[in-house]
């Protein structure tokens, strides 16, 4: 009597990258909105002349500074994570503990250090949330961006703690981290270019 060859392995149930998937275009779609209503009320605002530049929209005070510095930095910052997050990933599937664990660090440092930039750039500003349509639209959407951010660095935190500290591999959230953050990475470059750059 001869045994039957073992059954097939199920295939790989990937609920947490597609949940992340359908989070991350929520929040596509919550920041695309918000970058609308912001192109609206731009567009609505009162026209002023200056003689230095023409017929401009009185929507940003004139007083306001942006620190465009600390902007591109930002934006700098979140192409590092996805490269890092990237590299978690190929780490990761190879089974190599000690890369992935060095790449979600950096991953979770660089994260950091956008944040921090943000803080800074609201310091400078100096800029009274009740204080005008801009002002309310700067605080919802870069807000709204921050906590997108810390959200990150808590998965990334997670995802470190369970592909670290277990014993099998957990691929999977290293994977949805990774696509977590690539989100992020879009969403701020829509941002920093209506919002920074095209004030």
């Amino acid at each position: 009597m001869h045994a039957l060859p073992p059954a097939p392995q199920p295939a790989p149930r990937r609920q947490l990258f597609v949940g992340t998937g359908l989070a991350s275009a929520a929040g596509v779609m919550l920041i695309g909105g918000m970058l609308a209503v912001w192109s609206q009320l731009r567009a609505d605002a009162p026209t002023r002349f200056s003689e230095r530049r023409g017929a401009i929209k009185d929507w940003m005070p004139a007083d306001i500074v942006v620190p465009e510095v600390a902007a591109n930095m930002m934006l700098i910052a979140f192409c590092v994570v996805c490269v890092m997050a990237q590299w978690a990933v190929y780490s990761a599937k190879r089974d190599d503990r000690q890369h992935a664990g060095m790449a979600l660090g950096m991953t979770m440092l660089m994260g950091l250090a956008a944040l921090n930039a943000q803080i800074f750039i609201w310091t400078q500003m100096g800029v009274g949330v009740r204080d005008g349509a801009f002002h309310s639209m700067f605080y919802a959407l870069t807000g709204t961006m921050a906590f997108l951010v810390i959200a990150g660095l808590v998965y990334t935190a997670v995802a470190a703690f369970r592909f670290l500290g277990r014993g099998n591999s957990d691929v999977s959230i290293v994977s949805a981290t990774a696509l977590y953050w690539y989100f992020i990475t879009a969403a701020f470059t829509a941002v920093w270019f209506v919002v920074y750059v095209q004030k």
